[in-house]
């Protein structure tokens, strides 16, 4: 199974960062997984990935849930949309949910940077599809 370097988990529920961490680990998914709690938090590690700072890696894989306190994952999502693209083009941006809703699911339409969603917590059978569909 391919791996990746580097993966940002952006979730506040530390069960889920605990399972989904797990599980990639588990898998040898990535040799680098980063949690941070909420889009605020992500977008500092990004802005600092994106001048090269050394312990700021760049993410292949960002895995962002949509409720979160503070900056939830639409208001990530606008604010990360600001990014230039050349720096967002080797990463891949995965929607992670518990409710999926209606609502959710068709305001996500409007992100192109996410390129599918997920319910949460991750399933070795998701990993595998996400690895293959996007990893080749």
């Amino acid at each position: 199974m391919k791996t990746v370097n580097t993966i940002l988990l952006i979730d506040d529920d530390e069960t889920t960062n605990y399972l989904n961490h797990r599980l990639l680990s588990r898998m040898n998914v990535a040799p680098d997984i980063r949690i941070v709690t909420n889009g605020e938090e992500a977008l500092g590690y990004l802005e600092k990935a994106y001048t090269g700072t050394e312990d700021y890696p760049l993410p292949d894989l960002i895995l962002v849930d949509i409720k979160m306190s503070v900056m939830d994952g639409f208001e990530f999502l606008e604010e990360y949309s600001k990014f230039p693209e050349d720096k967002k083009k080797d990463t891949v941006m995965l929607m992670l949910t518990s409710s999926a809703s209606f609502y959710d699911l068709e305001k996500l339409k409007g992100f192109p940077d996410v390129r599918q969603h997920f319910s949460k917590p991750l399933t070795e059978g998701d990993v595998r599809d996400i690895l293959h569909e996007y990893f080749k």
